[in-house]
């Protein structure tokens, strides 16, 4: 299959990436970067984009037609911004890209990185998670082939795999002994990077059922095991 990677640079977007270099279901990888990545393979081809809005107009256009699935992990956190900040970096950049994408992949099954606790009637109190639903509800209006929107909470970073974020980074790393308690404890309470990825790639690869995807319906997806 042919994977186009939104926020590969990310912490869940590195997952992804290294869980398509390591498939045998992934063919070619296109990562949509503002600063190209320090990888050597085959499989992958970057496209550098100051705009988004001009991508159609260059060249690398091309790249971006013939797309099986698309893994959109960009995303910014809320804090410290205004609201129409949030929405305009996690909704409205993620529409225009899912909007450019549609008409030329007929066949593409798209993936949205959303969160646990995400508010689709857009009328709760967190900012994050009423933007997060009104873009949950609009990329399924877009009328791709497949849409599904994963909702991870905890995520451990496996793999040398580190968050951009400091205040993350140090969470994480703090959080570190506590996860093989959690996981015999409340084996549904998070997911890794590792397991992000396969999902993704299961999802596609196995036509599974389109909607929305908690953390358990994760873990099922990447162990293979998802109805």
């Amino acid at each position: 299959m042919k994977v186009l990677i939104v926020g590969a640079t990310g912490m869940v977007g590195q997952g992804a990436l290294k869980a398509c270099l390591e498939s045998d279901d992934v063919s070619q990888v296109v990562l949509l970067v503002r600063n190209p990545i320090t990888l050597v393979s085959s499989k992958v081809q970057q496209i550098k984009v100051a705009d988004f809005e001009q991508i159609q107009h260059s060249d690398a256009f091309q790249a971006l037609r013939d797309l099986d699935a698309s893994f959109y992990c960009l995303g910014v956190t809320s804090a410290g911004l205004t609201e129409a900040q949030y929405l305009a970096i996690n909704h409205g950049l993620t529409l225009k890209i899912a909007k450019l994408l549609k008409p030329h992949n007929p066949d593409l099954a798209f993936i949205y990185v959303s969160g646990t606790g995400t508010d689709r009637t857009e009328q709760g109190r967190a900012i994050w998670a009423r933007v997060k639903g009104k873009t949950e509800n609009d990329l399924e209006r877009v009328g791709f082939a497949a849409f599904h929107a994963f909702r991870p909470g905890l995520i451990q970073p496996l793999d040398g795999i580190e968050s951009k974020t400091n205040n993350y980074r140090l969470m994480y790393k703090l959080m570190t002994p506590l996860f093989p308690l959690l996981k015999r404890i409340a084996p549904n309470s998070y997911v890794t990077t590792r397991q992000m990825g396969n999902a993704m790639i299961n999802a596609v690869r196995d036509r599974a059922t389109p909607g929305i995807a908690e953390v358990k319906e994760i873990i099922q997806l990447a162990a293979g095991t998802a109805k």
